[in-house]
């Protein structure tokens, strides 16, 4: 849970978009791509380096492995398999946080993957089983606020840090807005800090259908593979801070 006044402000990084130095100045936690639907050793150790250096929160994020397309291609997949995928993709970041003497402290899904156990209770509860058994003290479950990974991750006894999207548009029930529809991805910064500031301050969204809906958020996300990451950032800041809200990890 957030404390009033503060929001955590995360993107997801180490995908090969250039720009990684730049946005990971302005968030406070990052989601680094294990190496499966992008990255590689290179690529997370030079983005734990950054992370580091800005005293962000270093975090994983598992996704299918699927570069072709980018993880965002959902595919049949058991409780089990995407347990797998999850251990697996987080204890390889874990071992190379381990060479920075750093810790991941958390795991954020990615993709197609973070849809699908957002919504299919089963898979939710293979995912959440498996960060808990990551370690003695597990790492944080970054899941969206009110799906059934997050329901699941409380049942598990995990800190869950529930997430809300500056940058995407919502479906009248909270989920998120598939991206095959226009508008889904929220590409203006104007808007997305419109958004940012609204979800961290009221609680609530517009959906793509003009109802408000409740969201009850500890930290919103930046996609680090838009062009624009950066400059949406730096004003989903700016302007949060105008409004008395603080971005802290």
């Amino acid at each position: 849970m957030r404390t009033p006044g503060s929001i955590d402000l995360n993107a997801d990084v180490g995908e090969g978009c250039g720009h990684d130095a730049e946005l990971i100045a302005l968030v406070s936690s990052v989601n680094i791509a294990c190496g499966a639907h992008a990255g590689d050793l290179g690529a997370m150790r030079r983005t734990i380096e950054l992370a580091l250096s800005y005293a962000a929160a270093i975090g994983a994020h598992p996704g299918f492995a699927d570069r072709a397309h980018f993880g965002r291609r959902e595919q049949p997949v058991t409780p089990a398999e995407a347990a797998r995928l999850v251990t697996e993709q987080t204890r390889l970041l874990e071992l190379v946080a381990l060479e920075f003497g750093a810790r991941v402290s958390h795991v954020k899904l990615h993709g197609a993957l973070y849809n699908m156990v957002s919504r299919d209770a089963a898979l939710a509860d293979g995912v959440a089983g498996a960060v808990a058994a990551l370690r003695a003290d597990p790492p944080i479950l970054v899941a969206l606020a009110g799906s059934a990974l997050a329901e699941a991750g409380l049942r598990r006894g995990l800190e869950v840090s529930r997430e809300a999207f500056a940058d995407r548009a919502y479906a009248p029930d909270g989920s998120l807005a598939p991206r095959s529809l226009p508008g889904a991805v929220i590409r203006e910064p104007e808007l997305a800090a419109e958004q940012a500031v609204r979800l961290a301050r009221d609680g609530f969204v517009r959906a793509y259908d003009g109802r408000e809906v409740r969201v009850e958020a500890d930290t919103l996300c930046v996609h680090g593979d838009s062009p624009g990451a950066v400059a949406m950032a730096r004003l989903i800041r700016e302007r949060l801070g105008l409004a008395g809200i603080a971005v802290r990890r």
